[in-house]
């Protein structure tokens, strides 16, 4: 995408004019601290008032450059050139309804190309008239839009001030100092700033010294430097050309809202408080509702929520959250991206042990390279204190029949210890952990003992297992004799002779021969070792062996009854295989659906190659998602792969084990690790990230000879299957110093959520190489919707102390927790003919066949249902003038205000037909209201076809799911009797799979889109009671929302806003 020079927009004094025709600079490029942010309303009015260029887009998809201005006395708004006169290239600020942001009117929808290259952040609408009319624009950037919205919206809830004159303080009805005449949280942070100054002001003189001045505007700002205040405080004392530093109430007042006052959180303060400065109770659930996804926030926790962040003492007496307040809750840690669901052991852990990813070290006693690394207990202690669950330990014979054997946890045993030392090293073992020490024979299977499926991590809790070479359960002498394969790249085998590179290391040029399949090493093995060996290790034998075992049977490696590896002495659950990452690499690439298989009842290792003798690591994203449980990377080498193994497992609490995906451990289900598309079963979904500011950014390490400025931007990198790895970055801050403001927008499509990763970096563009600042890397299940913060850690994964990114986030079609609603294919709707619909396969076996034909129709009305509920709430959501990513309560809010009347009564009133909101309009209408009710009708009218259809709809693809799994068992001999072998047995096989994992997604779908429609009817109706829209007869005591149709459904189980702060 281009990259432009982020322009941070600084206010001028607004008494300078246009002069001789040109027109007067109102936006600087630099950042120099004497400059005055937009940190007020009183800032937006005056850089109005000074004029700047915006481009006016007309309904025929022409763009004109216009400079607008607003008048003195703030009661109308002019641009020029243009061909009308001075009387028409007007408008007055009275006629104003309202001001909508982004690219939401039909000017802005239905222009085609030319406005889908008009930047989302800098677009806004303002509406006009008694037929509603809209002036559509476009600023410079995002910044500007902010200032032109902030003061619109401010004149409109204040109309008092329109036409006032110009007075000594500044703008018509504005003071000084950032505050505006009237402000409560301009008075409430005046009043603060006064206290805390009185605080420090010893002596009662009304000043204090610089060094007290900065360290108390350090104290109140935490994460401020100190150079930055004293330097501001010495440009205060020049521009006044006073003798002394002593600092004055008004000089601190002025520092610290300069300093301290974010523009990115001012703005959306104002968007929220409706021009207030500060939020009530009531402000701020709303709030959090909307935007944050606590649908069970209460009016108690939020005044809870508003005593604990806000500063000012008359702030926490009458309830109100003010600008600094709002800023602290913004940056505390329930507004933290990641989910505070999931600092918490969050999943289900009571399946077998092969259904989870295992956090997974390698060689972690070594505290460097594999060549010159010295071995030390400390990185084996730290490993486990990161949550690795799987240590490697190496052991080999020492000095007085003793082994050298350090920290002794241990999972992955490789000894090559004489037997009489491999007894002497079972007896530490049995002697250190005594009764954790797990063996499967020990218990009965009941309670994880030696069964036809691994253990749960619950039934595990607190034991140690031993993985290692094991003798076959027959042998009764006291030492026998194991073949310990060549486990390293290749170690021959189907890939013997093959050419191949390291994953993720073409671009060196490494080729790589595998060796011809050798003669397996003999080893001595000792029973008494053996026998505490929970968990064979093997090499990648088993998996050939087992793939041509089930090949031959011809049924789903999943099956029950398919055999276990002819070459291994333990059921294929109790075994472990081991491998190298490029043969790892290689059968993700060439059998991704065989290794899927394979994984759901066998461990599978993947650790690094030999080649990587500095401790590198391999991309594990490329290993998980063909099933790899165990992906060993070098625990000792910060870097981006090992960024990407903390976010993966920090989603289940740090707990070191991470549930694999549905598909992978169903019993019956298909997928493939290089999907293109849609995984079968799986909605698809897409990210929304709006990238809004960063702050208090470190200079990269090793940087002192750069200056004192950094150039920083930010880079979002989505790792996932195929089809979902993507990159994008903002534009460069040229020189910004350490509070960059960005505000762009990016959308990742993700096709498969549970396998991806999003991973946020933050570099110093420089010419001779960009330098890493910071990074954060999370799971995309653990993302939590609205505005966030988002801290960043260093390179070895440590924080950044007060060094975070601001972002907003929605994710749209995933249900639970608060999350947005799916929004449309479009904000046009799409016709039938238009849709893609999810088709069966062709087994091939005719009986197979006939089971499936009758559930096309219930297919196609099931994504029918789903389509019309989605793409008529987008275009209701269009006609309110809000984004698909709204919510319903939010239309509602916007609508009322439009259907009001001359004398303060409704223009329409909320009634109940058949149990489903309506509402029906109270006298005449003008156009624009009447489509927009058309646009609610409908919308209601498809949320009702949903509700009332789904279940029988659902009944009869369950069914068909049924009656195919009935075949699952014989799938092999009905095959046979048809005539299919070899390879097309198999791909019958395959179709049958992937119609199974069809219908069970298709099945969950419309069960969930069915519970967002009951959602949907419940916010409408209890945001038209709030808002004024009921009728009488619905307001008497008689109606209640139970009388809803959906009363007997109660809506989706969402994520409790205890979960997510603890008070709200």
């Amino acid at each position: 995408m281009p990259c432009c020079p982020n322009l941070e927009e600084q206010i001028k004094d607004p008494s300078v004019q246009k002069m001789g025709g040109g027109r007067k600079k109102t936006v600087s490029f630099s950042s120099i601290p004497s400059e005055k942010k937009v940190s007020s309303a009183a800032d937006c009015l005056a850089f109005m008032q000074g004029g700047c260029e915006l481009k006016k887009i007309r309904p025929n998809s022409r763009v004109y450059c216009r400079f607008f201005t607003l008048d003195t006395d703030l009661s109308c708004l002019r641009w020029e050139p243009s061909k009308k006169d001075s009387d028409r290239a007007r408008l007055d600020v009275s006629g104003i309804r309202e001001v909508r942001t982004g690219k939401s009117t039909e000017t802005f929808l239905h222009n085609g190309p030319i406005t889908e290259q008009l930047a989302e952040e800098a677009a806004f609408s303002i509406i006009h008239g008694d037929d509603y009319q809209s002036l559509d624009l476009v600023a410079l950037s995002a910044d500007v839009a902010n200032i032109w919205v902030t003061g619109l919206r401010y004149l409109l809830a204040h109309p008092s001030v329109i036409g006032g004159a110009r007075g000594e303080g500044g703008v018509g009805g504005l003071g000084e100092g950032g505050c505006v005449d009237g402000s409560v949280g301009g008075r409430m942070r005046s009043e603060w700033l006064a206290a805390e100054f009185s605080q420090v002001d010893e002596d009662g003189y009304g000043i204090v010294s610089e060094d007290v001045a900065v360290a108390t505007i350090c104290k109140l700002c935490p994460g401020i430097r100190d150079a930055k205040v004293r330097q501001r405080f010495k440009e205060i004392q020049r521009t006044k050309e006073k003798l002394t530093s002593h600092v004055t109430l008004e000089e601190f007042h002025e520092a610290f809202g300069e300093l301290c006052t974010r523009p990115d959180v001012y703005f959306l303060l104002v968007q929220l408080s409706k021009d207030r400065e500060c939020l009530d109770p009531q402000d701020l659930r709303l709030f959090l509702e909307t935007e944050q996804g606590l649908s069970l926030a209460t009016t108690e926790g939020c005044w809870e929520l508003l005593r604990r962040c806000e500063p000012s003492a008359q702030g926490r007496e009458r309830g109100l959250l003010g600008l600094d307040g709002f800023a602290r809750y913004l940056q505390s840690a329930e507004c933290q991206l990641l989910d505070p669901e999931h600092l918490g052991v969050c999943q289900d852990m009571n399946m077998p042990l092969s259904h989870y990813y295992i956090s997974t070290s390698y060689r972690s006693y070594l505290l460097d390279d594999q060549v010159h690394g010295r071995a030390d207990l400390g990185g084996l202690i730290k490993a486990l204190q990161t949550g690795c669950r799987c240590i490697e330990l190496g052991v080999t014979d020492g000095p007085e029949g003793e082994p050298l054997l350090g920290f002794p946890l241990l999972l992955y045993l490789c000894q090559r210890c004489s037997p009489g030392q491999q007894r002497t090293l079972a007896q530490h073992l049995k002697k250190v952990f005594s009764s954790r020490l797990y063996t499967p024979e020990s218990f009965p299977a009941s309670l994880g003992g030696r069964a036809t499926t691994l253990p749960s991590p619950e039934q595990l809790k607190g034991r140690i297992l031993i993985v290692g070479k094991k003798l076959p359960q027959e042998q009764d002498a006291s030492e026998g004799e194991i073949s310990e394969e060549d486990e390293e790249i290749g170690g021959g085998g189907p890939l013997a002779g093959r050419r191949m590179t390291i994953p993720g290391e073409e671009e060196l040029g490494v080729v790589l021969v595998v060796p011809p399949p050798s003669q397996p090493r003999k080893l001595r093995l000792h029973k008494d070792l053996s026998d505490l060996v929970a968990i064979a290790r093997t090499g990648s034998r088993s998996f050939y062996a087992q793939r041509a075992t089930y090949k031959l049977q011809q049924s789903p490696p999943s099956s029950p009854s398919s055999p276990g590896t002819p070459s291994a002495p333990e059921p294929p659950c109790w075994t472990l295989c081991s491998l190298g990452e490029g043969e790892g690499g290689r059968l993700t690439t060439e059998s991704p659906e065989d290794l899927v298989m394979f994984t759901k009842r066998t461990l599978t290792r993947v650790r690094p190659s030999s080649v990587r003798l500095d401790s590198s690591n391999p991309n594990p994203q490329g290993y998980w998602k063909g099933g790899v449980q165990l992906v060993a990377l070098n625990q000792q080498t910060p870097g981006a792969m090992l960024d990407l193994h903390r976010g993966r497992f920090s989603q289940n609490g740090g707990c070191g084990y991470v549930l694999r995906p549905a598909v992978m451990r169903d019993e019956v289900s298909y997928f493939s690790a290089h999907t293109q598309g849609c995984v079968p079963g799986v909605p698809a979904q897409t990210l929304r990230i709006k990238v809004i500011s960063a702050h208090n950014l470190p200079k990269p390490q090793g940087s002192g000879a750069k200056g004192e400025v950094i150039d920083p931007y930010v880079v979002l990198e989505l790792h996932g299957v195929p089809a979902d790895c993507a990159e994008q970055r903002t534009r460069t801050a040229a020189q910004n110093q350490d509070d960059p403001l960005f505000d762009e927008t990016f959308e990742f499509h993700v096709n498969m959520p549970e396998l991806a990763l999003l991973r946020f970096v933050v570099l110093d563009d420089d010419y001779i190489g960009d330098d890493f600042i910071g990074q954060y890397s999370v799971a995309f299940e653990c993302l939590q919707p609205g505005y966030r913060n988002v801290p960043l850690l260093g390179l070895a994964g440590d924080p950044l102390p007060h060094t975070s990114l601001f972002v907003h986030v929605a994710v749209t079609n995933r249900r639970g927790g608060g999350k947005a609603q799916r929004r449309g294919l479009s904000v046009r709707r799409v016709g039938r003919r238009g849709r893609e619909y999810v088709t069966l396969r062709h087994t091939g076996i005719k009986t197979v066949d006939e089971t499936f034909k009758p559930a096309a129709a219930p297919l196609k009305e099931a994504t029918d249902l789903r389509e019309e509920a989605q793409s008529t709430t987008a275009s209701f959501k269009e006609q309110c003038g809000l984004p698909a990513v709204a919510k319903l309560k939010q239309c509602i809010q916007s609508l009322a205000p439009r259907l009001q009347g001359p004398e303060g009564s409704a223009g329409a009133s909320m009634v109940l037909r058949e149990g489903y909101p309506s509402l029906e309009p109270q006298g005449n209408l003008s156009e624009p209201l009447r489509k927009l009710l058309t646009a609610y009708d409908t919308m209601i009218a498809a949320q009702k076809q949903l509700i009332e259809n789904a279940d029988s709809v659902q009944e009869r693809i369950a069914q068909v799911q049924r009656e195919g799994m009935d075949f699952h068992e014989d799938l092999s001999r009905l095959g046979e009797k048809e005539g299919l072998k070899g390879r097309k047995l198999s791909k019958a096989v395959e179709s049958f799979t992937w119609n199974i994992t069809v219908l069970k997604g298709q099945s969950d779908l419309l069960r969930g889109a069915k519970m967002d429609s009951l959602d949907a009817l419940r916010q409408l109706a209890l945001a038209c009671e709030a808002c004024g829209l009921t009728s009488s007869i619905s307001s008497s005591s008689t109606f209640s929302t139970a009388e809803l149709h959906y009363s007997c459904h109660p809506p989706s189980v969402r994520r409790s806003s205890t979960h997510g702060n603890g008070r709200i």
